[in-house]
């Protein structure tokens, strides 16, 4: 049996991990376009910010390793053009220019995303920079040495890191948004607030509900234009969002209108003994029993291994996501899993309803307590819940991975009010925040 994987980065890695794991005598070729694999771009805020000292560090893999498993990588080679009736490809070596053809018994597309560049004026001045991967990364950091005024457009999880790393190393940093909050995907007002005056009393510069116009500059980017204000910058990261890096199937394989590729709960496409994961596709979105594009390094991983297992006949459905994510911004440790307030009641039907509390996570007895902000939503009918928020000085983020298996299996608040949780006074309450906050949905 001959695998050819065409991308490798998390879910293409975990592919061919488990191929072989569970195939070893599998024939498994890899084609990536870059000259490295398995690159945890998530990481690259806290290389800037120093946490991280070298970039390397942020490598899980690597060609050498997964060769070592018996798999070809084929660094630097692209594939130009997939044949899915004859089961051929055509390839372009990018070092040689050479162009072949292969062949396979099954594909194995982990084409991954891509950052959304909208075409603005002044785009292609120099020190407008993606945050993506490695090369992104070690250009980020040499550019930023010298730069004063940073500029990061786009207030999601990384362009907040971003912002947070560079005001650390002393940058005039500017955070812009065209959403009147930010991380409002995952996050509800009294949690974005928050984390809006963490920066603000750091000096970050936050510009909400404004639109990017255009760029100025002679030959390097010196100012962003807004619909609304003009910014000095000698350095612009883009962080606006991704897309899927599907173009390769335009048209060939089903997808969303945004180009992520349809696949059922075995991996498996709209084409016979093709399998797609990871970024470039559609996932199960369990709180609102529907498919989303949700672009995340533990939904890759997870896809990817079921592309192991189930390569030859389903063995292992995918049990869907919940959107489970965490961020620490300053000393605010945050975390959110399934629907927000916000989100439920523009792109729902449910009768939303919500509560928070405002609790000491320990009991007040204790030498020293923090207070945390615990936020549940749920459906007002059905009583299931749909989603939560907790934020703390420490880190309590695993509350939202518990609540993320109580969304999966759709528990009701009166039975997470009355979930058994462990009690002991250096770690809780005798009744858990989790308990508590759906006590008070009640």
């Amino acid at each position: 049996m001959k695998v050819v994987v065409i991308g490798c980065t998390h879910a293409g890695t975990a592919a061919v991990v488990n191929i072989k794991e569970n195939y070893p005598n599998s024939e498994v070729v890899i084609y990536e376009k870059n000259n490295n694999v398995s690159f945890l771009s998530c990481g690259i805020a806290l290389n800037i910010g120093k946490v991280i000292d070298t970039t390397e560090k942020l490598f899980y893999s690597s060609p050498e390793a997964l060769n070592c498993l018996g798999a070809q990588t084929k660094m630097q080679h692209e594939v130009l053009n997939i044949d899915f009736k004859n089961k051929k490809l055509s390839v372009k070596n990018l070092l040689t220019n050479e162009v072949f053809e292969d062949n396979y018994d099954k594909l194995v597309l982990t084409l991954g995303s891509w950052p959304i560049v909208p075409k603005f004026e002044g785009g292609t001045l120099d020190n407008i920079v993606l945050c993506k991967n490695y090369n992104h990364a070690l250009n980020i950091i040499e550019k930023s040495k010298v730069a004063k005024n940073v500029v990061v457009i786009g207030a999601g999880y990384i362009g907040v890191e971003l912002a947070e790393a560079f005001e650390m190393q002393g940058k005039n940093t500017t955070l812009i948004d065209a959403e009147n909050r930010i991380m409002a995907k995952y996050l509800d007002k009294e949690f974005t607030d928050i984390a809006e005056t963490e920066f603000k009393n750091k000096g970050v510069n936050i510009v909400l509900g404004q639109k990017v116009q255009k760029f100025e500059g002679t030959n390097t980017v010196e100012k962003v234009i807004t619909d609304k204000g003009e910014y000095n910058a000698d350095l612009v990261v883009l962080c606006i969002g991704f897309t899927p890096n599907t173009k390769l199937v335009q048209g060939k394989l089903e997808t969303l209108p945004n180009g992520a590729i349809i696949i059922d709960e075995y991996m498996r496409t709209s084409e016979e003994d093709v399998f797609a994961a990871g970024d470039c596709c559609v996932v199960k979105y369990n709180p609102a029993k529907d498919t989303r594009y949700i672009p995340l390094a533990t939904n890759a991983v997870r896809m990817g291994t079921l592309v192991g297992k189930n390569l030859i006949k389903p063995t292992l459905k995918y049990m869907g996501t919940q959107g489970t994510s965490g961020i620490k911004i300053y000393n605010k440790c945050i975390a959110s899993t399934g629907l927000t307030e916000e989100v439920a009641k523009n792109t729902t039907n449910y009768n939303v309803g919500s509560v928070t509390i405002d609790e000491n996570y320990r009991p007040e007895f204790m030498p020293t307590f923090e207070e945390a902000k615990v936020k549940l939503v749920f459906d007002k009918d059905s009583r299931k819940i749909l989603g939560g928020q907790i934020i703390s000085n420490i880190d309590l983020t695993q509350y939202m991975n518990t609540l993320s298996v109580v969304i999966q299996n759709e528990m009701t608040i009166e039975e997470l009010a009355m979930t058994d949780f462990f009690f002991q006074p250096h770690f809780n309450k005798p009744w858990s925040l989790l308990n508590a906050v759906a006590l008070k949905a009640l």
